[in-house]
């Protein structure tokens, strides 16, 4: 049977000559694997540059339950990208996130809400024509609340220190090296409260950033099952720096 779908290309692979694997998270079925066949051939129907990392579709899928590996019968770019293919900075922070991404989610079922806001959010940042080097942080920081580990607020004025392992402040240092003081918290919070449109009134140095960008890998980390080491982040923060 046939159903229309938005989709989030999460990885593909190589599965012969010219098909590839692809994993899609789908606003329908959740996360899928699809086949898709004769991607390389200069008039694919459906060719490899809109089956990279974050890049939206609209697509129109074969479904069936319990089945591994099911079948597209068309898709295409939904929105066009304008400038993460061409942006070196861009497109080295969606391979950052994509990374992220494939670790943390692992929805087998439709997630409506962490997929608009995926959705939505990779929109926004291919349209944006404003400084980006704060989108990451923020991203994960909210993404951290679809996926059940968003941080807490603080609630009283001793509470100096975010334990990372609680998602919370509290007001003695933590036993277990898993936290960040005050000053470091207070970023943190405003990065996960601030509208993507305001997150460059957040002023950050580089050293910040990268500190700020350590912890919140960690947060991650201490907060996702089997989520392992993060290897592209090292590139973003030279292309950052």
């Amino acid at each position: 049977m046939l159903h229309k779908t938005r989709g989030i290309v999460l990885k593909n692979t190589l599965y012969s000559e010219s098909s590839v694997v692809v994993q899609i998270f789908t606003e329908k079925f959740g996360i899928q694997s699809y086949l898709i066949n004769g991607v390389k051939k200069p008039k694919a129907k459906i060719p490899f540059n809109i089956l990279q990392p974050l890049h939206l579709l609209d697509m129109v899928v074969y479904h069936k339950v319990n089945t591994q590996i099911q079948r597209v019968a068309e898709a295409r770019p939904s929105p066009i990208f304008k400038s993460i293919p061409y942006h070196v900075i861009k497109n080295t922070v969606v391979q950052f996130l994509n990374e992220v991404l494939y670790k943390s989610i692992r929805q087998q079922q439709a997630d409506e809400n962490l997929f608009d806001f995926i959705y939505h959010s990779i929109n926004w940042f291919d349209e944006t024509s404003e400084p980006i080097v704060n989108f990451h942080l923020t991203f994960l920081l909210k993404l951290s609340r679809f996926l059940g580990f968003a941080p807490h607020e603080q609630t009283r004025s001793d509470q100096k220190y975010f334990d990372l392992q609680e998602g919370d402040f509290t007001s003695l240092m933590p036993i277990h090296p898993y936290f960040i003081d005050e000053t470091d918290a207070k970023y943190f919070l405003l990065l996960y409260a601030v509208p993507f449109e305001k997150i460059n009134e957040i002023k950050l140095d580089n050293v910040t950033r990268r500190f700020l960008l350590d912890k919140i890998l960690v947060y991650y980390t201490l907060h996702t099952a089997s989520f392992g080491q993060i290897k592209s982040h090292q590139i973003l923060e030279e292309v950052l720096s």
